[in-house]
């Protein structure tokens, strides 16, 4: 059984994940979605940069690359008031996570007048340490919705990367570092057409 509550390192790549509590939705409506992301942007961007990343209806999946020691201190410095400590640094890119999360529960208890918690109370991650469990993952995170039925094929779900890596569109991914591991356009694409579930742990 993989320990999920691996501390975040700079320099490293993780898979990170969470759910909602119960039978709850996270995306009730199209345009949370959108804002969903915005808010990720607006947390997560400034300690982590991105690979990928599917969200679904009750869950959402992304991978992400820990930024260096360097630029994590200079965020400290700049959001807290108080010395910065090697020894913090985890938990500090956790709290960035967690105020992610927090940030987009208020406004969704505000817009749906719900009360209380609406991810589950931590956030799950996996460290990705090789090009082939990295291309694993990948595949993973971007087939959820068809392994969960919501459809058939991976390029139809809005609500994920995979459209995004072969558009000439600004973006936040990492996108010519997910082409490169996978050997460019047609790598990508013949990885993305294999069958069937895939695990990667």
């Amino acid at each position: 059984m993989p320990d999920y509550h691996i501390p975040l390192i700079p320099g490293q790549q993780y898979h990170v994940f969470n759910r909602a509590i119960g039978d709850e939705k996270m995306f009730r409506d199209k345009s949370d979605y959108p804002f969903f992301l915005q808010r990720y942007q607006k947390h997560v961007l400034s300690v982590a940069d991105t690979y990928c990343y599917c969200l679904l209806p009750n869950h959402f999946h992304f991978m992400v690359k820990i930024k260096d020691e360097t630029s994590i201190k200079k965020h400290f410095l700049e959001v807290k008031n108080k010395p910065f400590h090697c020894e913090l640094i985890s938990d500090f890119i956790m709290e960035r996570f967690s105020n992610f999360c927090n940030s987009y529960t208020k406004s969704i208890n505000k817009v749906y007048k719900r009360k209380g918690s609406l991810f589950i109370n931590f956030l799950r991650r996996v460290k990705i340490e090789t090009p082939s469990q990295f291309k694993r993952a990948t595949f993973y995170i971007h087939n959820n919705p068809v392994n969960h039925g919501y459809l058939t094929k991976i390029d139809k779900w809005p609500w994920s990367s995979y459209n995004s890596i072969f558009s000439d569109k600004p973006t936040f991914l990492l996108r010519e570092e997910v082409l490169k591991i996978f050997g460019g356009k047609q790598g990508f694409i013949q990885y993305h057409n294999r069958k069937g579930k895939v695990e990667y742990c």
